[in-house]
């Protein structure tokens, strides 16, 4: 019997890039990101067909540690169109996979410091559900000023140059 010349790679191998199905992206701007972690989902079927259509929302999302698991609370996925009586439900809690030892690690970091676990994206990995949590602090006020006023100047700078290479100073 012949092999398929097609054995190569797999569709889901390691080097398969991710496919972004939602993101979180005031999430940058509210928190100062310390650490982040790739964790898996923990899903029915109907939720992983919804979001093979794209859609998701993670704006009021976010992760806690209860009795040494680690859960996505507020995170929306819509039912799936064509689900019956199976379909799920939107804002369920659904358990986040990691290992052990990265546990421990963030319950020390959490319960040390003002720190809070915020989801920054969900994506498919290798046909798996994906999330990427960022270990992360509240920003106050003043530190997203100077944050806009640091990517400002830094706008500025980018332009200068731009303008010094063309010629026009």
């Amino acid at each position: 019997m012949a092999k398929n010349s097609s054995q190569g790679k797999s569709a889901g191998s390691k080097g398969e890039s991710k496919k972004i199905i939602a993101s979180n992206r005031k999430a940058r701007h509210d928190y100062a990101i310390i650490e982040l972690f790739e964790a898996g989902v923990a899903l029915l079927g109907t939720e992983v067909k919804s979001l093979r259509e794209g859609h998701a929302s993670l704006t009021d999302a976010f992760a806690t540690v209860d009795d040494g698991e680690v859960w996505l609370r507020n995170l929306h996925i819509p039912e799936y169109q064509h689900g019956s009586w199976t379909n799920h439900e939107p804002r369920r809690t659904r358990k986040l996979l990691l290992h052990r030892q990265q546990i421990d690690r963030l319950v020390g970091k959490i319960r040390d410091g003002n720190l809070t676990l915020v989801p920054l994206s969900l994506y498919f990995s290798g046909g798996k559900v994906k999330v990427e949590l960022a270990l992360a602090r509240g920003k106050q006020a003043h530190d997203k000023r100077q944050d806009l006023a640091r990517r400002d100047a830094q706008r500025e700078v980018v332009r200068e140059l731009g303008r010094r290479a063309k010629g026009m100073i």
